[in-house]
């Protein structure tokens, strides 16, 4: 069974100019319900992530500072959010999210987070709309508890996930690819163990065609036991802070290769759902959905 989490309790009360980013995560539950290719049955609610597995990844003087809100202005700004204790606990529930669906992942072969792939947090701070690194907290409570021996994280999100490649730049049993826009966000990259910048408005064929010759050599090279995968949906030609020009069937196709991959290599995937923002966001709920709706027909 398809394990696939997520969670109401910390709905964020954000002013209108902050929402855009955030209420897609309240609706793409929604949507796979109501139109029947999810049950109630398949869903689980996290609940707040464990301060001490948190700290395995992130310093303690920064989750500390973050709990006694004593992040200066500079720092908040640069996470983009309103500054509050439920957003603390939302980034602590999206994160054991992704650390249950990894443990689902194992058991059942994928699970999905309905948020997650916050990407931009390094050890000690946050940016980009990032607060806690779910992906980087899961990956290393697997390799602590010896679930996984070699894990690769196939970042797919427009931008680069520069707060990963940072949290691992030296640690050999994981590998960080991310194929992202050259010229986007972060204007400073950090080195990921493989890094892809697409040139601006790439547009569909060239974009899997890079993705195809890639995964085969990334699994033979590598023989990752346990897959992360980051699937945001900013590479679409409709998202406001994206400068690629996929489709939505495109940005379908990609969800296809990779989690084929995984099922016809026997490797567990835990899937979160990093960015989205297109100017309707009905186009991004559709294209994270399409997410569920492929992981759904491959298992």
């Amino acid at each position: 069974m398809i394990k696939i989490a997520y969670s109401d309790r910390f709905v964020l009360d954000l002013p209108e100019g902050h929402r855009f980013p955030m209420v897609k995560y309240e609706l793409i539950k929604d949507q796979l319900l109501y139109e029947g290719s999810i049950t109630e049955d398949q869903l689980f609610e996290p609940t707040i992530c464990d301060e001490e597995i948190v700290a395995t990844t992130h310093d303690k003087h920064y989750l500390t500072r973050l709990w006694q809100h004593q992040l200066t202005d500079m720092e908040i700004r640069k996470i983009g959010f309103p500054f509050n204790d439920k957003l603390i606990k939302r980034c602590y529930t999206s994160t054991q999210g992704t650390l249950q669906c990894a443990l689902y992942a194992l058991e059942y072969g994928v699970a999905l987070n309905t948020a997650g792939g916050t990407h931009h947090a390094f050890v000690d701070r946050g940016e980009g709309f990032c607060v806690i690194n779910d992906i980087a907290v899961a990956a290393n409570y697997l390799l602590n508890k010896g679930l996984a021996r070699k894990i690769l994280v196939i970042d797919l999100d427009v931008h680069q996930g520069n707060g990963t490649a940072a949290i691992f730049n030296n640690q050999p049993a994981v590998f960080t690819f991310s194929m992202h826009g050259a010229d986007n966000y972060p204007l400073k990259k950090e080195n990921s163990d493989l890094d892809i910048g697409l040139p601006a408005y790439t547009v569909d064929n060239d974009y899997l065609a890079v993705l195809n010759y890639n995964l085969p050599l990334l699994f033979k090279h590598q023989r990752p036991d346990f897959v992360f995968y980051l699937s945001g949906v900013d590479v679409l030609a409709t998202d406001k802070l994206g400068k690629l020009a996929l489709t939505k069937q495109g940005c379908k196709h990609r969800d296809e290769l990779v989690l084929e991959y995984c099922k016809t290599h026997q490797i567990p995937v835990a899937v979160a759902m990093g960015g989205g923002y297109s100017a309707k966001v009905v186009d991004t709920v559709d294209a994270h959905c399409n997410t569920f709706r492929t992981a759904l027909s491959i298992w």
